[in-house]
């Protein structure tokens, strides 16, 4: 890859598209960060939007709104994917969930697009405690995790790992499994906010009570989709860690505390 080739970005202001963007930019590289909201619009609701975006790609980071696993995710990935390789794009990098036979579709689309790829596979993100779903409201964070472990990712290591794979050929025709060192419960994950910031409390809600709390803040279907899809992915299958960041960057993924210590201490 060269100084002059260009990446784009989709989802260029979310949690790890941003990150990504910042740290291609360090290195002199080229980057068009697009979303709903840029100069350049992207929207994958609206294929009209997709050509101007992906000009003079020639690579491309793949987030998808709302979710990966929603239904016609797929189809939009594919059709996404083939606009950008006819247009010159060598390098595809997908960002996808870990344990989500629901995403296994579009992974497929990247996969047999006919340029290298990456798939990045990922746990839960420790910034949805800092930026999503998991912030927490009033010193509580409610959410139907039970006591289940989860081995939460910090989005700093996915953008490293992103960038290495959209800059160093040699991470071609991989799909890695990120997660953080070690899987912890989500009152864990409370406890070690709590000792940067003050108190803080973990409750644990059912899924019903939880699709309850979202009314008014999602449309009805996305409430559904996103209840049902905590309910499959909190059963336990992921309930462990793995060295996929040592795999692909050859250091050790950020532990839970760790980043609570870093994106948290100034918040006293």
């Amino acid at each position: 890859m060269t100084k002059t080739e260009t990446t784009v970005v989709l989802g260029g202001n979310g949690k790890t598209g941003r990150r990504v963007a910042e740290r291609l930019r360090a290195l002199g590289r080229p980057v068009r960060a697009v979303s709903r909201s840029s100069e350049t619009p992207f929207d994958w609701s609206d294929a009209a939007t997709w050509g101007p975006a992906l000009e003079g790609a020639d690579s491309l980071y793949i987030t998808y709104y709302p979710d990966l696993a929603v239904p016609g995710a797929a189809d939009h990935v594919r059709a996404v994917t083939e606009l950008a390789t006819r247009k010159g794009t060598r390098r595809l990098v997908l960002l996808a969930g870990r344990g989500e036979p629901q995403v296994h579709p579009a992974e497929e689309a990247v996969r047999s697009a006919g340029v290298d790829f990456t798939i990045l596979e990922c746990s839960f993100f420790a910034q949805n405690f800092s930026e999503g779903v998991l912030t927490p409201m009033d010193g509580v964070v409610a959410f139907p995790g039970g006591a289940v472990r989860e081995p939460f990712i910090d989005c700093n290591d996915i953008a490293d790992v992103a960038v290495a794979a959209l800059t160093d050929p040699r991470h071609a025709g991989k799909t890695y499994e990120l997660t953080g060192p070690e899987a912890i419960t989500f009152e864990s994950a409370v406890a070690a906010m709590s000792d940067v910031v003050g108190p803080l409390r973990y409750v644990p809600v059912s899924f019903e009570d939880y699709a309850g709390m979202l009314e008014g803040q999602l449309p009805p279907a996305q409430i559904e989709f996103f209840v049902e899809l905590f309910r499959f992915l909190l059963d336990g299958h992921n309930a462990h860690a793995t060295d996929g960041v040592e795999q692909a960057i050859g250091r050790p993924a950020t532990s839970f505390a760790d980043w609570a210590k870093r994106a948290l201490g100034g918040a006293r």
